[in-house]
């Protein structure tokens, strides 16, 4: 520590975030040499190169990930530290808190943490907007979303805590041809390659699952939203593998029928992300606690 630069912890931790010493000059206003150059020098100090040349950019080694989360701690804490006189009252801010959210998981989570913002913060804008799963932790290391609200396995360098559990289900509607043979709500692989099936091109994980059990050409339909999907099931013999809180609402508008999977991975958590880089951040600290006040189940 006595012989090392602080300023490339610093260095380091933009070009572990964005994976690109290019964009990671950008961010820090220096040359890339300069910034190849500090790179080297920290390289040089630790004993490990730290990043591997890929297509587009880098990626960090096993030692480079230890690291990070030493560093991003530590200029978290430097950060808190700096900004330790600024203060944050809910019921006077009229701040943006800006979320990530799928559609589906707006029509989750929004209307409660609306109706909660209005009671305890009534100022307080809130932007919702969803990103592609691969840039979620650089925006919110960036500081362009504060949280990230969903099942999000490929977000590994996030700081997160558990909302709730969930599972998928298939929706049809009621007198669909294939419950006529089926002796509990319950389909099988060999019943669900029977069935056609729309998807939506924005919920990766569930096209993912179609696509693990060699059901992807069973695919019909794509939308790219979720809220289309009653009136399609409703008037065609179409189903929908989808998470079975949401499927519930649509149930109680309509009539439809729900029916569990024998597919694997069929359960998930959903979680509330957040960078560890702005943990100390009184807005980000105040509107996660709120979201798992309000959301977390036992």
């Amino acid at each position: 520590m006595e012989q090392l630069d602080l300023n490339l912890l610093r260095v380091f931790d933009v070009i572990y975030r964005t994976r690109n010493v290019s964009r990671a000059a950008e961010q820090l206003g220096l040359s890339q040499p300069s910034t190849s150059q500090a790179l080297t020098r920290l390289r040089l100090a630790l004993g490990d190169p730290l990043f591997e040349r890929t297509r587009g950019g880098v990626r960090p080694t096993p030692r480079a990930d230890d690291l990070a989360r030493s560093v991003q701690t530590g200029l978290a804490h430097l950060e808190a530290g700096l900004a330790s006189d600024n203060t944050f009252d809910p019921r006077s801010s009229s701040t943006e808190l800006r979320i990530h959210l799928t559609d589906i998981g707006e029509a989750r989570f929004l209307p409660e943490l609306m109706s909660e913002l209005r009671r305890v913060a009534p100022g307080i804008q809130v932007q919702a907007r969803a990103l592609p799963q691969s840039e979620i932790g650089l925006a919110l290391d960036n500081g362009d979303i504060h949280l990230a609200i969903g099942f999000l396995p490929e977000l590994t360098g996030s700081a997160s805590e558990q909302l709730l559990s969930d599972r998928y289900v298939v929706l049809l509607r009621k007198g669909h041809p294939i419950t006529e043979s089926l002796k509990r709500p319950v389909l099988s692989l060999r019943k669900m390659h029977s069935l056609e099936l729309v998807a939506v091109r924005s919920h990766a994980q569930t096209l993912q699952m179609l696509r693990a059990a060699s059901l992807d050409r069973q695919i019909k339909l794509t939308t790219s939203t979720f809220l289309a999907l009653p009136g399609i099931v409703r008037h065609s013999d179409l189903a929908v593998l989808m998470p079975l809180a949401i499927a519930r609402e649509f149930v109680q508008d309509g009539p439809f029928l729900l029916l569990d999977t024998e597919l694997p991975s069929n359960a998930f958590n959903v979680a509330v992300h957040w960078s560890r880089r702005h943990e100390h951040s009184p807005l980000v600290r105040w509107a996660r606690g709120l979201v798992v006040r309000l959301f977390r189940k036992a």
